[in-house]
């Protein structure tokens, strides 16, 4: 990785997620030493006034108790008059030092209690129900965490808050918010040369922000904004545009918002590599499902997200012993093996991020496949009747074995370069009279490029070297995220169900109406397939993806999944656990005087 976070170590696919753990001085990347090099020390020279100023009464009183005594032994006041005045001295000043004490002050969160042993409590508005006071003296008790996905069909924010009751942070909140959908997207990428608007974007998100953050934690809650698969391409189709948009994001944050923006080095504004992404996406699920990060070595899940513009995979394969006392099999070496410790465990993971293979684009893909069959079919006849070329046939309503019978859909195909139709073309694309859902898998199939040149065997597809699913991975839960779950549940699959389950949901699907009887008992179910004639389609690029493309058993089970225990899916919250340490690259900001 070119732009790691400090939890980044060593060579570029060795990364190292430091969870605190007690006494444990390599796992402290979360550990909030930086953190409170400046909050817990201007707290502590504040605190110290106190116990100082109770030193110095004492000195004082008995300064003053040894000049009075021969005025007290004349009768001007008796003993029980002595002990009743330093009582009362000594209550006034026991509550002096607890008004003190709990008074609520500035510094992200660090509010120090001296009935709570050596741990922070919260400031007003961010209390916690799981515990009273952190772990430790070097952590606030609450700490926020701000990550912006920019994505290619829109941006998304998540606003976390996570308390520091036990060594490792705990998420207790997340509010989500996302930019309105519209036709061709709501993503940076979308705004192309614009990058002012493309900034502007996300006040939207931000004011979300800045609600959910109390006052009093908004200049020390840091902020990261992550491009994906969107602004990846933005840049093949114009040069410098995604680094326009990206430097107008991080002018704006830092002007007209309080939050402290991670720093350009640190990867605070950037274009993420698909590799972090889905790592990333990976480190959520498990984290969530309470895999890792906790005592127990339980075994992990596999991941599989598919974006927009991208999809991801990364699962941890084991291998068996070699028979016959041969050296065990292992992980190849190569840029698809990305080692991590997280929480005191280290993970040898596979993973891959095939750009120009989410939902989206795949859609343009077998789009451009089926006009490609059509022209040189066209063209061999041509040739062979001794005809012209013609292109009239564009104009005319396309069969296309992917779209639902009795529907159609205006599309804008885009083509390779070079393509004798042209870079972009638009055309009518019109469902069969009767379904044909295996001719759609098949062109599905053919835009994987499964023939295409293995150098590294065994192979997924376009020539990527992949452990076998079913050798390695055969038993483990396995997750998909985003489209795969917005494809799936809406028609009322349940949160479990293997890949033969989903073949016959394809098949279903592209029967067309006479086939969608089923479908009247799943709420909302026929008003979504009525308003995508993509549906077909879809479906069976998953299936091509995971059956196909991936090697997955047809007997499969597979979970789909947007939520674990109330917090969104996908790579943001695994990679804002790294955030809550400013060795990532932030500082509180420091609030502004009036002149």
């Amino acid at each position: 990785m070119s732009k790691g976070w400090s939890f980044f170590n060593g060579p570029r696919r060795r990364t190292s997620i430091s969870l605190p753990r007690s006494h444990d001085r390599i796992n402290e990347a979360l550990s909030h030493s930086s953190y409170t090099s400046s909050a817990a020390s201007a707290y502590a020279s504040s605190a110290s006034t106190p116990a100082n100023s109770a030193n110095h009464t004492r000195r004082r009183s008995a300064h003053s108790s040894a000049t009075l005594m021969p005025e007290y032994k004349s009768g001007a006041m008796n003993q029980g008059q002595r002990v009743r005045y330093l009582k009362t001295g000594g209550i006034i000043v026991f509550i002096v030092l607890i008004l003190y004490f709990f008074a609520p002050r500035d510094g992200g969160g660090l509010s120090r209690s001296p009935l709570h042993g050596d741990g922070n409590t919260a400031l007003e508005g961010a209390e916690t129900k799981r515990c009273v006071k952190s772990y430790s003296k070097n952590k606030p008790l609450i700490q926020y965490a701000l990550m912006i996905d920019a994505g290619s069909t829109g941006s998304r924010i998540h606003v976390y808050k996570f308390n520091n009751c036990g060594p490792t942070p705990e998420l207790e909140d997340e509010v989500f918010a996302q930019t309105e959908k519209k036709e061709g997207g709501s993503g940076l990428s979308s705004y192309g040369a614009d990058a002012e608007a493309a900034a502007k974007s996300l006040d939207v998100l931000l004011d979300v922000a800045v609600r959910s953050v109390p006052a009093g934690y908004q200049r020390c809650t840091p902020i990261a904004v992550k491009a994906t698969a969107g602004l990846r391409k933005l840049d093949e189709q114009q040069k410098g545009a995604s680094e326009a948009i990206l430097n107008a994001v991080r002018a704006r944050l830092e002007t007209k918002y309080p939050f402290p923006v991670v720093s350009k080095d640190k990867g605070g504004v950037e274009v993420m590599d698909g590799k972090d992404e889905g790592v990333y996406a990976w480190i959520t699920t498990n984290y969530l499902l309470g895999k890792i990060g906790g005592p127990d070595k339980t075994p992990t899940a596999a991941v599989l997200d598919l974006g927009g513009g991208s999809t991801q995979i990364v699962f941890e394969p084991t291998f068996k012993d070699s028979p016959h006392g041969g050296m065990p099999e292992k992980l190849a070496a190569g840029d698809h093996k990305y080692e991590l410790s997280f929480g005191g465990r280290f993970f040898e993971l596979y993973q891959h991020s095939y750009l120009g293979y989410g939902l989206m684009e795949a859609r343009n893909n077998l789009h451009s496949a089926i006009l490609t069959s059509i022209y040189q079919d066209r063209k061999n006849t041509a040739e062979a009747n001794n005809q012209p070329e013609s292109k009239d046939w564009l104009s005319k309503p396309i069969l296309n074995p992917c779209i639902a019978p009795g529907m159609s859909r205006k599309v804008d195909v885009h083509l390779p370069a070079g393509h004798p139709l042209g870079t972009t073309v638009s055309v009518n694309m019109t469902g069969p009279a009767e379904g044909t859902p295996a001719l759609c898998r098949g062109f599905a199939e053919k835009t994987l490029e499964k023939d295409a040149e293995c150098k590294l065997a065994p192979c997924a597809f376009r020539g990527i070297h992949q452990p076998s699913f079913e050798k390695t991975f055969a038993r483990e839960d396995v997750y998909l995220l985003s489209y795969f779950y917005e494809r799936t549940q809406p028609l009322g699959m349940p949160e479990s169900f293997s890949l033969k389950e989903m073949k016959d949901l394809t098949e279903r699907v592209c029967r067309g109406e006479q086939g969608w009887d089923v479908f009247g008992t799943v709420e909302g179910a026929m008003a979504e397939l009525m308003d995508r004639p993509e549906w077909c389609l879809d479906l069976n690029f998953m299936m091509a993806l995971l059956h196909t493309g991936y090697g997955m058993p047809i007997d499969r089970e597979v979970k789909i999944g947007k939520r674990i225990k109330g917090s969104e899916l996908g790579w943001c919250l695994g990679a804002s656990l790294p955030l809550l340490n400013q060795e990532s690259g932030w500082q509180c900001r420091i609030k502004e005087i009036p002149g």
